[in-house]
């Protein structure tokens, strides 16, 4: 249930109300509703169906979200965002019948062509108009490739780590991050936390490129936490100053205690990645332990950054 309840119950209720808060219609709160009520489902003694079942429910919402997010403003950015709700739906659908691990090139698909779509919004300026058209092509190829795992899985997994790498190296030559790194306060935290980000990125797609996803513990382990750690927390982190104060309408300002648990992670995530591929199961079990502890860390950072606001 780990994978389930972390990416449909946490990003996905995450993202959603973001999305809702953006079209600001009361229906559009039903997908975070349902996907959060369902990952409590998943956790409590009720059959694991209806926790399921409650966030294909929260998916389908969710692309109706989009749907109309597109209809107000037909571009191509927006289309982007609606093949990651597709990517969601049908990470949701596949999870029922093949478990996480069956769903993870559909909710990794999910995630990255999100976090891509948002990084691309937030830095139109700097990206140009080419970049929608460019991040639509890509955000395609990665729906396609994800399709193709479903039916050929050992050729379809690599396509997706093909597009994966592209994908990250997409990001971290167009952002404007690189240049922020010369800046100072929170411009270098965003630029660290997005380009760090990206890095982890690029090593899960290499990894799944070249050895796919099920060919040992070891290479599973990396990118899947690559992905959802390593590229979606760290996102997480970059973009709570801006965007956890449009959802909960509180400001978390910026302060350099931030950087606590950023480092944390990415170290943890060093430890995690090295002593996997290594073999060296205690340090490994560390690595995961600093994660947890990076992860509680921010989330008690932020909870009174907020309050104390």
């Amino acid at each position: 249930m780990h994978g389930q309840v972390m990416v449909l119950g946490f990003l996905g209720t995450l993202i959603s109300l973001e999305r809702a808060q953006a079209l600001g219609r009361a229906w559009a709160f039903l997908a975070p509703a349902l996907f959060g009520v369902g990952a409590l489902a998943l956790i409590s003694p009720a059959p694991p169906l209806l926790g399921e079942l409650l966030q294909v429910e929260g998916a389908l919402v969710f692309v109706a979200t989009y749907i109309a997010l597109w209809r107000r403003a037909p571009r191509p950015l927006v289309a982007v965002q609606v093949l990651s709700g597709v990517l969601v739906l049908g990470g949701a659908v596949v999870v029922t019948f093949a478990g996480a691990s069956g769903a993870l090139p559909w909710l990794a698909g999910f995630v990255i062509v999100t976090i891509a779509a948002e990084r691309a919004e937030l830095a139109a300026l700097s990206m140009g108009r080419r970049a929608d058209l460019e991040l639509l092509a890509l955000a395609s190829a990665l729906t396609l490739s994800v399709l193709s795992a479903l039916v050929f899985p050992t050729v379809g997994e690599r396509l997706v780590g093909v597009t994966v790498v592209a994908i990250a190296v997409w990001l971290a030559v167009h952002d404007v991050a690189r240049r922020q790194l010369r800046l100072t306060g929170q411009h270098r935290y965003l630029a660290t936390a997005l380009l760090a980000g990206y890095a982890n990125l690029l090593i899960a797609g290499l990894v799944l490129a070249v050895a796919g996803l099920r060919t040992s513990t070891a290479t599973y382990d990396v990118v899947v936490h690559g992905v959802f750690l390593g590229f979606a927390v760290s996102m997480v982190m970059a973009h709570a100053p801006v965007i956890l104060p449009a959802v909960l309408g509180r400001p978390l300002p910026y302060r350099p205690v931030l950087w606590v648990p950023l480092v944390l992670l990415h170290v943890s995530l060093g430890i995690r990645f090295t002593s996997a591929l290594s073999g060296q199961n205690q340090l490994w079990q560390a690595g995961g332990v600093l994660g947890v502890l990076a992860m509680l860390t921010f989330l008690a950072t932020a909870v009174t950054l907020v309050v104390r606001r």
